[in-house]
């Protein structure tokens, strides 16, 4: 009797460790196809206030950077930026889907991004070997930013020390990349007035993907794409093209439109494919990239000679 128990129990095992092999055998197109080449993934919402979720994105981007790809983390820092200014005393309030950013909260906005949660996602990854080094906009120039006011039915209205990125000089970054390093990006920069500036970081990831001759954009979110037809629906748009989403833009809910325009800038400035993914599902990341479903909203270049929608 025990001996066909024992039969049947590595029969069970052998099943299980075959559906292993086929998982990572499906992966091989995309680890030949992407070995090499660079991802700049946005980090934030619900992903980094998660535990579980946070060392599981660690894991993620170590396995990219195993599997011979060469991803930067671009991160915000809503949920921690909103404690903060909260324990100070200090109000938080959006235009636009854009933080009002007064003096008194910049200083917290500065000290959240690349004092806690840069350290946080820096330390979580560097569990796994020596690999991510921390970077703010602000170092070797990286980022470059104007003044940017909110756009209120069409009119322009001052939301403070919030800066639109006029220029970015990658060669630090290119050089930990070369250095097989983890760059970890805080959405600060410096603008030529001397003034610091807060950067969406979704616009953070776009400029720095399209300065990087990246192959991907990823960014991760709350939700689980972009809806086709919210909130009367729940279905995802699996993928669009420039000209598809340009038209949807004005449409899309305030803070949905940062992340949807960074996938456009990213992909009109030359990135192959934009991704919007959710980041509540445990390695969306992995899905994404290794298998053939992926997941969440992939914007695509639309192709030449294309009508007009």
């Amino acid at each position: 009797m025990s001996a066909v128990v024992s039969g049947a129990r590595m029969r069970k095992n052998r099943a299980g460790v075959l559906d292993k092999a086929e998982t990572l055998i499906k992966a091989l197109p995309w680890l030949e196809r992407f070995h090499g080449t660079t991802v700049v993934v946005k980090y934030g919402g619900h992903a980094m206030s998660d535990e579980a979720l946070r060392h599981s994105f660690a894991e993620d981007i170590v396995f990219l950077r195993y599997a011979g790809l060469r991803p930067v983390v671009v991160h915000g820092g809503g949920p921690q930026i909103n404690a903060a200014l909260e324990q100070a005393g200090i109000a938080s309030t959006f235009t636009a889907g854009l933080r009002v950013t007064t003096p008194e909260a910049m200083e917290v906005v500065r000290m959240v991004l690349t004092g806690q949660v840069q350290r946080d996602v820096v330390g979580l990854i560097n569990r796994h070997g020596p690999f991510a080094v921390g970077m703010s906009g602000e170092d070797a120039n990286l980022f470059t930013a104007e003044r940017k006011p909110a756009l209120v039915d069409g009119e322009p209205v001052d939301i403070g020390q919030v800066g639109e990125i006029v220029e970015v000089q990658v060669g630090a970054v290119r050089a930990l990349l070369d250095d097989d390093r983890v760059p970890v990006v805080s959405s600060v920069a410096r603008g030529d007035d001397g003034e610091i500036y807060n950067v969406n970081a979704d616009t953070a990831a776009a400029a720095l993907a399209v300065a990087l001759d990246a192959t991907k954009l990823v960014v991760l979110t709350d939700v689980e794409g972009l809806y086709a037809d919210w909130p009367d629906s729940d279905d995802v748009i699996d993928s669009l093209t420039t000209d598809e989403l340009a038209m949807l833009l004005p449409e899309l809910s305030a803070g949905m439109v940062p992340k949807m325009e960074a996938c456009l800038h990213a992909v009109r400035g030359g990135v192959p494919q934009a991704h919007v993914l959710d980041g509540r599902v445990p390695h969306s990341l992995l899905l994404e990239i290794f298998t053939d479903e992926g997941i969440g909203t992939m914007v695509l270049p639309t192709p030449a000679g294309a009508p007009t929608p």
